[in-house]
């Protein structure tokens, strides 16, 4: 079966052949077996701080600390798994045990992937291939790396952010054999760190990368770019990081194949839109304790992610002002009943101020100094330029630390802010997200690094391109037994009718849904 991938590069547009193989056909209409849940259900016993557990001890997380060696950087410590590999760096590799139990609730919430390693694990699709990746560290990215070590790959995993890495699931990842170079909390030395003890290392060398947010395609374009000679393509998923390789494609500076996967549609539907919509109520919740119920928010940007929180803060009962610089989304924004403002217009009076833009500088110093007392500053965006926190370090503010991830900052007048996560992803930061959403983005994220891997030469040049409907069909469709659903098939006459094959795809590549 042919699928037609379309080429956006550069502003032009042609399609080039993906074919799918045949372990991907036969299993698309298989039930999913994987409603049988873990039957260990351990005690979370290791000592906790006070201050730590008096802000998380509900939440998943939390990673399980040893206050004991709170302070000892990793890098300083000598840590060896059972198997006698040394080959990794995390907080505790103690904690091990603990972050297992967590992956294996998350593989019952990500019933694709596991169909995916469960029938394509005897065809390896992925053997030979060295898989660098920087993505956040969570329950849910364990069960897509272990998917891809079951399909043949070796990976090799750093970070994509300081704050969002659950410390003993990376453990986890670590005692099963995974050398992963990423704790809860690391400064931004210790950031690029773990990125070069991903990529420089003897006797190994990635021809595959997986990003998210563009830092590892960067760290190895400015360190190491002999290694794209090896590389055969880039996977990446975010907004930020898609932007970084449309403007390398501009500049001909792109040397390997790329793909978009944060513009797929079960992407950006379902990842960016419904897991923003349930997890910017659990971030604000966990950190603040507050009642949405009548409260002003302000959100920056109303794209798939400032949609999902304006709908999540919008049902609370909070009056939602939305600010926008692109005509389409702020009549959007206007139809769906919240009022377009400028930021300046409500900056003194709200309570909430959510940026989810992908852009810098949205919230100034300016903006910063004319809020009122008690005002919540976040960001719902993958990096941290959308927030001027660097303004807010200097001598006359005082800083703070209230909770783990909220600090106040605090005015000479006695005027503070409530900032979160230090302006940097607030949900992966201070809470967590939906797994099946995160099931649905991980899938496509293993099917386009089969796709690239094995794409012959000359399939696809050095340039930036987006899934086929297809394959998002085909993603979404591994996902509908989840819920019992039953799809209406097309009468020969019908599709005929339509021009389409039965089987799919069923939008053209310029559908928006």
């Amino acid at each position: 079966m042919a699928l037609a991938l379309m080429e956006l590069g550069n502003g032009r547009a042609c399609t080039t052949a993906f074919h799918m193989p045949a372990w991907m056909i036969q299993f698309a209409d298989q039930k999913q077996e994987f409603n049988k849940r873990p039957t260990k259900i351990g005690r979370r016993s290791l000592s906790r701080s006070i201050s730590q557990s008096s802000t998380d001890s509900y939440s998943s997380a939390a990673s399980y600390t040893d206050s004991s060696d709170d302070e000892t950087s990793p890098r300083d410590k000598q840590q060896k798994n059972s198997k006698g590999s040394s080959d990794f760096c995390v907080k505790n590799i103690k904690q091990a045990e603990f972050g297992r139990r967590e992956i294996e609730i998350a593989e019952q919430e990500m019933p694709a992937l596991m169909a995916l390693r469960k029938r394509a694990q005897g065809e390896k699709p992925l053997a030979g291939a060295k898989i660098v990746g920087c993505t956040h560290i969570t329950a849910q990215t364990a069960v897509l790396m272990e998917t891809l070590g079951a399909l043949g790959a070796q990976c090799r995993w750093a970070a994509c952010n300081i704050y969002s890495t659950l410390n003993e699931v990376a453990a986890a990842l670590a005692e099963s054999g995974f050398p992963v170079f990423a704790w809860k909390g690391e400064s931004e030395d210790d950031f690029w760190w773990c990125i070069d003890r991903c990529v420089n290392v003897e006797g190994w060398q990635p021809n595959m990368i997986l990003d998210d947010g563009g830092d590892l395609t960067h760290w190895i374009y400015k360190k190491y770019p002999n290694m794209f000679k090896k590389i055969k393509g880039i996977v990446e998923e975010s907004v930020t990081g898609v932007h970084r390789l449309y403007q390398l494609s501009k500049a001909g500076k792109l040397c390997v194949p790329a793909m978009n996967v944060n513009d797929s549609v079960t992407k950006q539907k379902f990842d960016n839109l419904y897991c923003c919509r349930e997890s910017i109520l659990d971030g604000l919740k966990r950190t603040t304790d507050m009642m949405f119920g009548g409260k002003q928010v302000v959100v920056c940007g109303y794209g798939e992610v400032g949609k999902g929180c304006c709908a999540a803060l919008k049902a609370m009962g909070s009056i939602v002002y939305v600010t926008e610089i692109d005509p389409i989304c702020a009549l959007q924004a206007c139809m769906d009943g919240f009022r377009l403002v400028k930021l300046n217009e409500v900056i003194r009076q709200v309570d909430i101020v959510i940026t989810c833009t992908g852009n810098k500088n949205v919230v100034t110093r300016e903006h910063l100094d004319r809020m009122k007392n008690s005002c919540i500053v976040c960001n719902m965006g993958h990096s941290n330029t959308e927030i001027d926190v660097a303004s807010l370090r200097t001598p006359e503010l005082t800083w703070e630390r209230v909770r783990s991830q909220v600090d106040h900052v605090i005015w000479p007048d006695g005027k503070r802010i409530v900032l979160l996560a230090e302006g940097r992803l607030l949900n992966l930061s201070c809470s967590t997200v939906p797994t099946f959403v995160l099931s649905i983005t991980a899938t496509t994220q293993a099917l386009a690094l089969i796709e690239l891997y094995n794409a012959p030469e000359g399939r696809y040049k050095q340039d930036v391109y987006l899934l086929p409907k297809k394959m998002d069909e085909y993603v979404a469709s591994l996902h509908l037994p989840t819920f019992d659903a039953h799809l209406t098939e097309l009468t020969d006459e019908q599709a005929k009718y339509l021009g389409l094959n039965k089987n799919g795809p069923f939008k053209p590549n310029y559908y928006r849904y």
